[in-house]
């Protein structure tokens, strides 16, 4: 059964109210405590309208679940409580269903929660969009390409531990299904200043702690980097450790990201390469030096730094030296070479710094948008989403807030153009009369920056270009000229300022009043920023490394391609990208999130009313809440506002079977409500006013209360009769079981008697049966045994003369008889064990049984030894007939078989068939092997032992080397004549063949074994099998063995060893060899 799904509303269980169209009175204060009363709930997001206002919480809420993504998802914007994933599914089905392009705006101050924001816009994107190998692999990208562009494009400040120091904007592309195909990344203004120079409290971009503090110490010593941030001086020291930041796992986190998104291992060491030289760049320091024309120059304090970035980049040290030394100026054919003093060397390492870090951030975003481009070339749909810098006022404003806050306010105009554009067109598409709406319009502000003639960015363009001294006062100057009669531009100079004799307003500064406040800049450094100049003599330097991704950053300095137009300036570069931005944005349907940051502590659970002011009046909150109330405040399709609100007339209540906005007609007059009060459009209802519809709310709640009421009271009353109907049919049920069971009770005991009387009845007859059979069977035993008595005398009388002469021999007869089987039963239980090693026999009983008790005993023995034997495999029958000769030829001759009995005959020591080294020798043997053992050869001349393979198979004994395996000796087994040993504890033996035979030329031989019972024995029984003789076995302390043409006596002796335990042979003279047993 399908899980029944529970229609809600915005306006159920509102914390404050939810839309701020429906705030009630209107005003500043009003709207901030609705927002306070709901941050301090928990809720975060309020809308106005389709915008969603986003408060940071500055802590983790269970919201963001994947059962959340699944509540809002094919929902109603309006449906459910204000949240960032009802704006996003509303833009993912208007760009699925609907075929239009899409673009999410997100804005606010820094520390905000934007690029949070983006991210759950992201996520959630990606999780109800389609799944699949490829679509997982690109949606893995697209998420993964955060971490990246977050660690070298954020850095801590003072409001925000990871600020966007960047503008961002993504197209991510789908196809005609709504699976992401890839995206494209646009980067705006990045904060490069920040390479070099940092505010108090504030940190340099992440990647550079994240190196120093999670790079494995190898990769370190690559890059010839510390771990020590104080040893660098571009990171500042005061805030280098962020308190929750793990900047170690950080490292980690994207180096993995790099990998998915489709970075080589080399391209990953050729950036952390190029950051390294950025870090060490910090650290080259310049002495003044006077030349002898008396022009100041600067050196290099100390080179060593020098030479580490050059083995970096693979720079000639002495090029770059030089070009932090001395600058070429280049006009038409000319070249003029001046020397550098040490600010302008100063100057020209941060530029090299600040160029070389922006560069590379421009190199990693296009080589993530090679790696997340589209593969395909269809018609793609597009949803943008832009996480950009927001309005920024600090207390110090320079050329980068300046071009900032022009942007938000370019942003500021689009959004109420666009606003208004979409009020406008839902009133045409309903056909209700629209109502002009008066509001502020700041193009008058986009102009004062933008104006090609007299803007402030064209002037300052053109005082960059002028020939001349030109510095940040002249033009300031400028702008008191061109600008002094506009009434949002004011200086301390200007005829249009009010603060002529204040000295809140410096000389160096001037105000401009944006839509969001006044901000005050200081032009100090306005033109440097502005001009971007990097010395043509260091981008030369560049491009000569031998790095490839240092050479592909700075294409102008090819020789070849010398361009000797200066440069777009800085300002004129992000005019461009900003109108390229907004041509972008009005080809796609918006969607807005403005984030708000509720204090400057970066804590929870704190709101700070005059900070939120702030943001409500510079992001114009309560002018676009007046723009959606011009006309009407609230608007809702006929279908959900007639299911809403239909219980309150009796006509639409419980259903409406006529279409939605007759049913809402019906209900509005039944209501009495003015009709002023609303129109009714093409396809939803206008309610003009908020009063209209919380008296509906109000109304609705107490029609609910009086239907839970009726709800209450028929449920009673069904539970109450259900109640009663469940106890009757109890009641019918258990008499029903309680009859049968007292009948089955009755029956029982019925049945029980019946038995009783049954068995007595029965006993009674069989008492009596077995009475009466009693009774004829003493009578018939009676007249058996008179008859029995009667026959025995008549016998006894007749035959008692032939009794009384053989009654001895019978009663012998069966006296010896009652013995003998008396004898056999008590041997049958006092049979001993089947073991053949067992000698226990029971006793003889008598003494004329001792003959057969022995026999008995020998043929039991020889029964139990047979059942033995027929247990026995062919194997084992082998081995014991071989133990069986071993004991008939040498038990109690040779002092050695006792330890040789529980010895196991193997025969084949040497697994020659396994052993790769005796392959040559198996090869050359066809016969099989009976013994495989290395025994020791006695030398003949000197009586030492040599170590020989002893083989035996059934025709032949031989002899082999034992390294190399080749056979030395041969001998058949016919040419064996006699083995001798001596009675000893020794392993010597002697082997005499045949005199005569070719074996025989060399004479007998003498070995030692371990194995010299097994080895004697197998020869024994092998030479019997084949030549049916038995094999001479001598055993003797002295016999004679034949050495060629002498014969030599071997001597056995007793004597104290050297070597313990081991015998020894020596050889006393030409006739004697002397073998000395321990």
């Amino acid at each position: 059964m399908a899980k029944m799904e529970v229609k809600t509303s915005l306006l159920d269980n509102m914390i404050g109210v939810g839309d701020m169209v429906l705030l009630e009175p209107l005003s500043e204060e009003t709207f901030i405590n609705n927002l306070k009363k709901r941050f301090d709930h928990n809720e975060i997001y309020t809308y106005i309208g389709s915008v969603v206002l986003s408060v940071n919480p500055y802590r983790s809420l269970p919201i963001y679940s994947p059962e959340k993504v699944e509540d809002y998802r094919n929902r109603n914007f309006y449906e459910l409580s204000p949240h960032i994933f009802a704006l996003s599914d509303e833009a993912y089905r208007s760009l699925r269903d609907q075929d239009k392009d899409q673009c999410i705006l997100i804005t606010g101050e820094s520390g905000a929660g934007k690029t949070e924001a983006s991210k759950l816009v992201m996520s959630y994107v990606a999780a109800v969009c389609g799944k699949g190998a490829e679509v997982n692999q690109v949606k893995e990208q697209l998420l993964q390409s955060n971490p990246v562009l977050e660690a070298f494009g954020n850095a801590k400040t003072v409001r925000n531990d990871n600020s966007s120091r960047f503008g961002k904007y993504m197209d991510i592309e789908f196809d005609f299904k709504g699976d992401p195909l890839g995206g494209v990344i646009s980067n705006y203004l990045l904060e490069k200043s920040r390479v070099v120079k940092q505010p108090r409290g504030e940190r340099n971009f992440h990647v550079f702690y994240q190196l120093l503090s999670g790079a494995p110490e190898e990769l370190l010593n690559k890059l010839k980097l510390e771990r020590d941030f104080s040893r660098y001086n571009y990171l500042s020291l005061d805030s280098a450790k962020v308190n929750g930041v793990d900047d170690a796992a950080n490292f980690r986190t994207v180096r993995n990201a790099m990998q998915i998104v489709g970075f080589m291992d080399h391209e990953a060491e050729s950036v952390l390469e190029v950051v390294a030289a950025v870090l060490k760049l910090g650290n080259i320091e310049f002495k003044p030096e006077s030349r002898v024309n008396g022009l100041d120059e600067s050196k290099i304090k100390d080179k060593n730094e020098l030479k580490e970035i050059c083995e970096l980049t693979g720079i000639d040290q002495s090029v770059l030296e030089r070009a932090f030394s001395f600058r070429t100026v280049e006009a038409k054919q000319e070249k003029v070479s001046t020397t550098l003093n040490v600010a302008q060397a100063y100057y020209a390492r941060d530029a090299l710094a600040k160029n070389l870090y922006s560069r590379l951030f421009s190199w990693l975003v296009n080589r993530i948008n090679e790696s997340i481009k589209a593969q395909t070339k269809v018609r793609k749909k597009v949803m943008g989403v832009l996480d950009i810098y927001g309005f920024e006022i600090f207390e110090d404003n320079s050329f980068e807030q300046f071009i900032i806050n022009y942007c938000n306010e370019k942003l500021q105009q689009i959004f109420i153009e666009l606003t208004l554009k979409e009020e406008q067109e839902e009133y045409i598409r309903e056909d209700i009369e629209w109502t002009h709406i008066d509001y502020f319009n700041n193009a008058i502000i986009c102009d004062l920056i933008e104006n090609n003639t007299n803007g402030i960015l064209a002037m300052l363009d053109e005082e960059c270009l002028r020939p001349g001294t030109v510095t940040d006062e002249t033009f300031l100057e400028k702008l008191n000229q061109v600008c002094a009669t506009h009434q949002h531009f004011e200086s301390r100079m200007s005829k249009c300022s009010r603060f002529l004799n204040d000295t809140s307003l410096p000389h160096s500064c001037f105000r401009i009043q944006h839509y969001a406040g006044k901000v005050l800049y200081q032009v100090e450094g306005f033109v440097d920023k502005n001009n971007d100049l990097l010395y043509r003599d260091l981008s030369q330097a560049m491009w000569k490394a031998g790095h490839a991704l240092i050479k592909s950053l700075f294409p102008e300095g090819n020789p070849a391609k010398i361009n000797l137009k200066r440069p777009p300036t800085a300002g004129s570069q992000f005019k461009a990208s900003v109108a390229t931005l907004m041509k972008n944005l009005q080809t796609k349907n918006p969607n807005y999130i403005r984030c708000i940051k509720p204090n400057d502590k970066k804590a929870a659970h704190i709101f700070n009313e005059a900070l939120v002011c702030h943001q409500i009046r510079y992001l114009g909150l309560l002018e676009n809440v007046r723009v959606r109330r011009a006309g009407y405040a609230f608007r809702q399709a006929y279908e959900p506002c007639l299911e809403r609100y239909k219980m309150l007339c009796k006509q639409t209540w419980p259903h409406w079977r006529g279409p939605a906005r007759a049913g809402v007609e019906v209900l509005f007059n039944e209501l009495e409500i003015p009709v002023e009060e609303y129109s009714f459009g093409r396809s939803k209802i206008f309610i003009r006013n908020p009063r209209t519809l919380f008296k509906l709310e109000d109304l609705r709640k107490q029609r609910l209360e009086d239907l839970a009421t009726l709800i209450q009271k028929i449920y009673r009353g069904w539970k109450c009769r259900t109640h009663f109907l469940l106890m009757r049919k109890s009641q019918i049920v258990i008499a029903a079981w309680y009859r049968r069971y007292a009948q089955q009770k009755r029956f029982q005991q019925i049945k029980s008697s019946a038995l009783v009387i049954q068995s007595y009845i029965r006993g009674w007859k069989a008492r009596k049966i077995l009475r009466e059979l009693k009774h004829q069977k003493r009578c018939e035993e009676a007249a058996t045994t008179i008859a029995a008595y009667w026959h025995g005398t008549q016998v006894r009388r007749e035959y008692r003369k032939f009794f009384r002469a053989n009654a001895g021999k019978k009663i012998y007869e069966f006296t010896i008889q009652r013995i003998m089987q008396k004898y056999f039963l008590e041997m049958k239980n006092k049979m001993p064990s089947l073991s053949p090693i067992d000698k226990n026999w029971p006793s003889r009983p008598y003494l004329f049984l001792d003959s057969t008790h022995k026999e008995l005993k020998r043929i039991f023995h020889l029964w139990r030894c047979k059942k033995y034997r027929d247990q026995f495999t062919d194997q084992q029958k082998l081995i014991y007939e071989e133990k069986l000769e071993a004991s008939e030829l040498f038990k109690d001759k040779k002092a050695l078989y006792p330890s040789s009995v529980g010895q196991p005959f193997q025969g084949a020591y040497l697994e020659i068939n396994k052993n790769p080294k005796y392959k040559k020798l198996q090869d050359a043997i066809e016969e099989k092997i009976i013994i495989a053992e290395v025994v020791n050869k006695i030398n003949r001349a000197n009586g030492k032992s040599t170590s020989r393979i002893f083989l035996l198979t059934n025709n032949n004994l031989l002899l082999a080397d034992q390294k190399s395996g080749q056979i030395k000796s041969e001998v058949p087994l016919v040419d064996v004549t006699k083995v001798s040993m001596s009675s000893q504890n020794d392993g010597f033996f002697a082997i005499h063949l045949k005199e005569g035979s070719e074996a025989a030329s060399k004479g007998d031989f003498l070995f030692s074994s371990d194995h010299l019972i097994e080895m004697a024995t197998k020869l024994y029984r092998t030479t019997l099998s084949q030549t049916k003789q038995k094999l001479n076995i001598e055993i003797s302390d002295e016999f004679l063995v034949q050495f060629r043409q002498d014969k030599v006596c071997v001597k056995f002796i007793q004597g104290n060893q050297k070597n313990g335990s081991v015998p020894t042979c020596k050889r006393k003279n030409n006739r004697l060899l002397e073998v000395a047993v321990p």
